[in-house]
């Protein structure tokens, strides 16, 4: 039994719409795994297919499974499955901007029961990012982009997750923050014991830190793999690295010969 476990999932948004096409995946527990693909294939839909947010936009699992620890939750509110462990870090940040670090921090904590522990863990989430505990008065809305993210992952760990879904953290940042980012992301995963799902744009970043990785297109997953395997493969190579067979960088302004060479589509 995986520890989370999505089976032939199919999401439509305003009864119209269909997004996730019959999608299967599965996440073991204590793994970083991998979701790549282009805008529009439906990776952020999948996060919120698990983390129960796609009512607000109208959307609906109308078919298949979502189960965590061999439980069904894709019926239930987003607030019990926070409650049973999985907290998503939304694309963008979000964090809230009239509150200071700390509050932020504080409303990470909002579900739980253990309040004499709320203390020590925001503690610890200050030794992950130690420019938090610098700016714990400071307004959030006024931190940089790289804080706001850092911000945004340390509010996930104040609930202490057990699953932790990223929705790409490296979205806007500069190069040496995003290297920042997935060093804590790898360290959270290996001295937490939290278990991630990460959805990245950045395949080649995404698949240095995973233990496995699926790729998705047009609401399917078409892919999948050990990083060794995807990184080694023609099709990722040339659409989601960037490298022809001789290891050179390719220019996508042919879309027809993009197209014709997704042959795992066919």
């Amino acid at each position: 039994m995986a520890f989370l476990e999505l089976n032939n999932i199919e999401v439509v948004y305003n009864d119209v719409i269909l997004v996730l096409k019959g999608l299967s995946l599965q996440v073991e527990q204590g793994q970083i795994v991998a979701l790549l693909g282009a805008n529009g294939a439906g990776k952020t839909t999948t996060l919120k297919a698990i983390s129960g947010l796609l009512k607000p936009d109208d959307g609906e699992v109308t078919d298949g499974s979502i189960l965590f620890e061999g439980e069904p939750i894709h019926h239930l509110p987003a607030e019990e499955i926070v409650r049973r462990g999985i907290f998503q870090v939304m694309e963008g940040r979000r964090v809230f901007e009239h509150l200071t670090v700390e509050e932020n921090l504080l409303a990470g904590a909002y579900t739980r029961r253990d309040r004499q522990n709320i203390r020590p863990d925001m503690e610890r989430v200050y030794t992950y990012f130690p420019r938090l505990r610098e700016r714990r008065h400071q307004t959030a809305g006024y931190l940089s982009g790289g804080e706001q993210q850092m911000l945004a992952i340390g509010r996930a760990l104040m609930a202490r997750p057990k699953l932790m879904l990223l929705d790409e953290p490296s979205l806007g940042l500069a190069p040496l923050l995003v290297k920042e980012i997935f060093e804590i992301i790898v360290r959270i995963n290996r001295e937490e014991g939290t278990t991630i799902l990460l959805v990245e744009q950045n395949a080649r970043l995404a698949l240095n830190v995973a233990h496995y990785g699926y790729i998705m297109e047009n609401g399917r997953i078409v892919l999948e793999g050990t990083p060794e395997e995807l990184k080694n493969n023609a099709d990722v190579k040339e659409f989601y690295l960037g490298l022809t067979a001789v290891g050179e960088r390719k220019s996508y302004r042919n879309v027809k010969h993009y197209k014709r060479r997704k042959r795992w589509l066919q």
